[in-house]
């Protein structure tokens, strides 16, 4: 076949191909449909009846709002991460607010700790957050599947890596609107824990349910 001809016949079937929105856009839509649903996880397991108290103190509400940053960033970063044209450096962007909640957990660990010694940070079995926590983020790790399969699947496990830790970090937020369990420790380990290894498994695992990157083309 001649050039000319090859290039009308595969003009000829050429459809016209609709631009993938920008990353903070998807990010908006992923938390307008995530924070209602983990919000009616919450209220159907009861809302903590000293839920508005709690908002009054400066470390919960701090915690909850470095935990929704963590999420928020998580998904920004996962969606960067699907896409060629993004820059390596946005992968690391949740770093920040888990750090922060991270370090105000710890923060209040040191406190019981001066107050009460070894004693305070004693530990008991608390598993349940697993699930929960899991189940809270279900309906934002299955939002940001369809995000990312529309994107182009590069750097896979990296993106499936920061959207589970976006799904996990909002299930953990919603989870604290109805666990009565205030320890750090027991939050840094149990609930923490927790969405550090929902993270961990869909990073394993997600990149199964993404579109695989195009093969490169060799000039």
């Amino acid at each position: 076949m001649a050039t000319n001809d090859l290039v009308a016949a595969l003009a000829a079937d050429l459809r016209p191909v609709r631009r993938i929105a920008p990353v903070w856009w998807r990010t908006l839509m992923w938390l307008l449909i995530s924070l209602p649903a983990v919000g009616l996880v919450a209220w159907q397991a009861g809302l903590r009846p000293d839920l508005a108290a709690r908002f009054m103190e400066t470390r919960f509400l701090l915690t909850e709002i470095a935990a929704l940053l963590t999420a928020l960033s998580g998904c920004y970063a996962a969606l960067c991460a699907a896409l060629p044209d993004q820059p390596g450096w946005k992968l690391a962007l949740p770093l920040a607010p888990l750090a922060l909640w991270l370090g105000t957990l710890g923060v209040q660990c040191w406190d019981v700790f001066l107050r009460l010694g070894p004693a305070g940070l004693a530990l008991s079995g608390d598993a349940m957050c697993l699930s929960a926590i899991a189940e809270g983020g279900l309906a934002p790790a299955l939002v940001m599947v369809v995000l990312l399969r529309r994107g182009g699947g590069f750097r896979a496990t990296h993106a499936c890596l920061c959207g589970g830790l976006a799904a996990a970090a909002l299930g953990a937020a919603a989870l604290r609107l109805y666990y009565r369990q205030d320890a750090a420790i027991m939050v840094i380990v149990w609930q923490l824990g927790s969405v550090a290894l929902l993270s961990l498994v869909a990073a394993i695992f997600g990149r199964f349910f993404l579109r695989p990157a195009p093969a490169p083309i060799l000039v």
